[in-house]
C-alpha cells in the first residue's frame, strides 16, 4: 500500500465513524440521557438501578429475551464482584453486548468478497430478500457501489417484477454505480430474470452478481414457492448458489422488524442481515436483539444516504460508537 492509498484508507476509515458516530445518535441521545437519570445519587448497581436498566434496553428495542439474558449477565457479575460502581456500568454493558454479538466477528459470506482474488471462475450470488419498504432495492445498489469500488465485477438481476417501481429503481442504480442490471420488466417470471442475470455474471466473468427479489410477506406460501424456484433455477447455471441470502430489514420499525425477520426465516434460508435507516430511529438496540435471538450474523447496517453510508457491520466498533458519549 502506497502513502496515498493509506492516507486515502485512513481518511474513509474516519469519515464512516463519524457516518456512524452520526447515526445512532438519536439512539445514544435517548438511552443515555435516561441511563444518567437512573444512576444518579447512587453509588453501586443494585436492584433498583438494574430494573431501571431493564426498562431502558426493552426501550431501545433490543427485545424482552435478549435484555434478560443481558441483565442476568449483569447479576452474576455483580454477584461475583461483591461491588460493581454505577461508573462502571458502562463498561460492563458494552462488554456483555459485544459477547453476546460474538457470531457477527468473523469476515464472511459477501463480507469476503471484498478479499477474494478476482476472476476466481464462479460469481458469489447473493439473493436479496425483505418486505416492500424496508430500503432493499437501495441497499442493493449500495452494496453494488461498495463492491465496484472495490474493483470488482458486479451484476444486478431485478426479479421484483411485480413492482415497476422496483425494476426501474434498480436500473436506475446500476447507471450510478456503473454495473450492468438484467431486466425483463414488470409482470415477467422473476426466476427467469434471475436465471439470465447469473448466467451473464458467469459469462462476463464477474465476482458478484445481487438478485433482487419481491417482498409479499402477506402471503408466506406463494414467496417461499417464489424464492424456492428462484433458487431452483439459479442452481442450474451455478448448483450451490445462492451463496447468501440477505434479508434487508427496517431498523427504524423496532420489534416489528424483528417479527419480519421471523416470518421470513421461516420462509426461506436467512444466512445475513442488512439493517437500515438506523440514523432516522432511536430504537438502535434493534441490531442487538434481533442478532442475538435469530443467530444470523449482521452483515450490513445503513446509516445514512449516501452510497458510503451502508457500512460493513462489525460488533465492536457498533457497541463502542453506541456507548460514545
Amino acid at each position: 500500500m502506497g502513502l496515498f492509498d493509506f492516507f486515502k484508507k485512513d481518511k474513509e476509515s474516519k469519515e464512516q465513524q463519524q457516518a456512524l458516530d452520526e447515526g445512532l445518535q438519536k439512539t445514544k441521545t435517548n438511552f443515555f440521557d435516561q441511563l444518567s437519570k437512573a444512576v444518579v445519587g447512587k453509588n453501586t448497581v443494585d436492584e433498583a438501578v438494574l430494573d431501571d436498566l431493564e426498562t431502558l434496553l426493552v426501550h431501545a428495542d433490543v427485545g424482552i429475551d435478549t435484555t434478560v439474558k443481558v441483565i442476568d449477565r449483569i447479576e452474576k457479575r455483580v454477584a461475583r464482584d461483591k461491588y460493581v460502581s454505577t461508573s462502571e456500568l458502562d463498561r460492563i454493558l458494552r462488554e456483555e453486548i459485544v459477547e453476546l454479538l460474538d457470531r457477527n466477528s468473523a469476515a464472511t459470506g459477501s463480507r469476503a468478497i471484498l478479499d477474494r482474488p478476482d476472476n476466481t471462475g464462479s460469481p458469489f450470488v447473493i439473493m436479496v430478500v425483505g418486505v416492500n419498504g424496508v430500503g432493499k432495492t437501495t441497499t442493493i445498489g449500495k452494496l453494488a457501489h461498495r463492491f465496484h469500488s472495490a474493483g470488482k465485477k458486479v451484476v444486478l438481476g431485478a426479479a421484483d417484477t411485480f413492482r415497476a417501481a422496483a425494476v426501474d429503481q434498480l436500473i436506475i442504480w446500476g447507471q450510478r454505480v456503473g454495473v450492468p442490471v438484467i431486466s425483463h420488466g414488470m409482470n415477467t417470471d422473476p426466476a427467469a430474470v434471475a436465471f439470465d442475470a447469473v448466467q451473464k455474471a458467469v459469462d462476463m466473468q464477474a465476482d458478484v452478481v445481487i438478485i433482487d427479489t419481491a417482498g409479499r410477506l402477506h402471503n408466506k406460501v406463494n414467496l417461499m414457492n417464489e424464492l424456492s424456484k428462484i433458487k431452483r433455477v439459479m442452481q442450474k447455471v451455478i448448483p450451490d448458489a445462492p451463496h447468501e441470502v440477505l434479508l434487508v430489514l427496517d431498523g427504524s420499525t423496532g420489534q416489528n422488524a424483528f417479527l419480519q425477520a421471523k416470518e421470513f426465516t421461516k420462509a426461506t434460508e436467512v444466512s445475513a442481515l442488512a439493517i437500515t435507516k438506523l440514523d432516522g430511529t432511536a430504537k438502535g438496540g434493534v441490531v442487538i436483539g434481533i442478532s442475538d435471538q435469530l443467530q444470523v450474523p449482521v452483515r450490513y447496517i445503513g446509516v445514512g444516504e449516501k452510497m458510503t453510508d451502508l457500512q460493513l457491520f462489525d460488533r465492536t466498533t457498533f457497541v463502542n460508537s453506541l456507548f460514545k458519549k
